[in-house]
């Protein structure tokens, strides 16, 4: 885990996120400092790495980021939301770091259950020759990819007129794109780009054609092609990315139960940022980096709405069992039967009252999820038992107090 400040100065942000800048929430603090909320965890990784002379790293992070967005709170989109990100810092091997953080993903999200997903994969130097051999000036690379990125929300047509009427291109140029852009597949897609007659002359676009035949080789080492998917559409909006770039999300939910599923689209993406890190460097030194972001409040919008569709109850704690005495003046056997229970690694819980009412601590367990309730009683306590009773089938057994809870109980049963 590494941690980061929440606000940094502006410059530390500007100049990093190309057109979602403009989401960053700008501030000023008494001195006249200005200062930004942190947009992502990927900056202040690599600012971190920058300071302290890191040139290898994995690490995982989870922490709150701020966005100045519309919120969209049935897909899980928020102002203030959280995200866990991994990464990989170092000079490795080409891909091998990349598939891992696949891999990551897809173990995640299987593991999850969320339904069917999709993660899509490409490569910015992939894109950029396409622009080039498009016939689009270097000068308009950043803008035309942020509007080829809206093609997963967006008809060819609409982005189209996107290219033309508000970034620029000809017509002719935006058709070659749409030509290139609307393509997507495996392995086999990845041969075909690599005879292209033009794309295999340019020299960028071949080196991540080159480095994507071999991330999909090891993805099918890993087994996991089924749901990996070369798309020439995926573009990323952030400026930072300079290879490989990935996004995982939901192809549909699941639920009978409302009239209107819950929609949330993306629910984790990354890539390599091998240029961030100099960004930082007082003498420009650079650390290749790979990483993941996954957006937990997304992936929550989808298991409450799961749970509430289904009327499951959602358990809100991890606690095993409920101590609870059925008669009063028992605080102490409960005390001392608890002590025993947490000694032996069990997650016990008790409420926090000296004579509450059996009924109430049995709704508690109800409540809260808590499986299993021991109860001790005055009856227990003589013959040297307690009462394990499941919450939910009310099926209850007896079973010997542990020995030294005995021995103490024995000393002091006045109590």
């Amino acid at each position: 885990i590494l941690s980061s400040p929440l606000s940094s100065p502006q410059e530390t942000l500007t100049g990093k996120y190309g057109e979602e800048a403009k989401l960053i929430y700008e501030l000023q603090d008494q001195g006249g400092e200005l200062l930004a909320l942190r947009y992502d965890l990927t900056v202040p990784f690599a600012r971190y790495l920058a300071m302290n002379k890191i040139t290898n790293m994995k690490r995982y992070h989870i922490a709150k980021v701020y966005r100045r967005d519309n919120p969209a709170m049935t897909r899980g989109r928020y102002r203030e939301f959280y995200q866990c990100d991994f990464d990989i810092a170092g000079q490795f091997d080409p891909m091998i770091p990349d598939a891992e953080c696949l891999k990551i993903v897809h173990e995640i999200l299987s593991d999850l259950q969320l339904g069917d997903f999709l993660i899509k994969v490409n490569d910015r130097r992939i894109l950029n020759g396409i622009f080039a051999v498009c016939g689009i000036p270097e000068s308009k690379f950043i803008s035309a990819c942020s509007t080829v990125d809206k093609l997963d929300k967006l008809p060819w047509e609409e982005v189209k007129n996107e290219m033309v009427g508000e970034k620029g291109l000809s017509p002719e140029a935006a058709d070659r794109i749409g030509e290139y852009v609307q393509l997507h597949g495996g392995l086999d897609l990845i041969e075909w780009l690599l005879q292209d007659p033009k794309l295999s002359q340019n020299k960028l676009a071949k080196e991540g054609l080159g480095d994507m035949k071999l991330l999909f080789e090891y993805l099918t080492l890993f087994g996991i092609t089924g749901k990996i998917s070369f798309d020439l559409s995926l573009a990323r909006g952030l400026d930072y990315y300079t290879g490989v770039i990935f996004e995982a999300v939901l192809l549909q939910q699941e639920n009978d139960h409302v009239e209107e599923p819950v929609s949330v689209g993306s629910v984790a993406g990354g890539g390599r940022y091998d240029g961030l890190v100099g960004m930082f460097d007082p003498k420009g030194r650079k650390v290749p980096c790979v990483g993941v972001s996954i957006g937990i409040e997304r992936i929550f919008s989808i298991l409450e709405q799961r749970a509430k569709a289904s009327g499951k109850k959602v358990r809100t704690t991890e606690t095993q069992v409920l101590v609870a005495t059925p008669q009063k003046h028992l605080l102490a056997a409960r005390l001392k039967l608890i002590s025993e229970l947490w000694d032996a690694g069990i997650k016990a819980e008790m409420l926090y009252k000296k004579d509450p009412k059996l009924l109430k601590q049995l709704q508690y367990c109800e409540d809260t999820g808590i499986p299993l309730a021991a109860i001790v009683g005055e009856q227990e306590l003589t013959d040297g038992v307690v009462k394990l009773r499941d919450v939910s089938t009310r099926e209850e057994v007896r079973m010997p107090l542990y020995t030294r809870f005995q021995k103490c109980f024995q000393k002091s049963r006045d109590c």
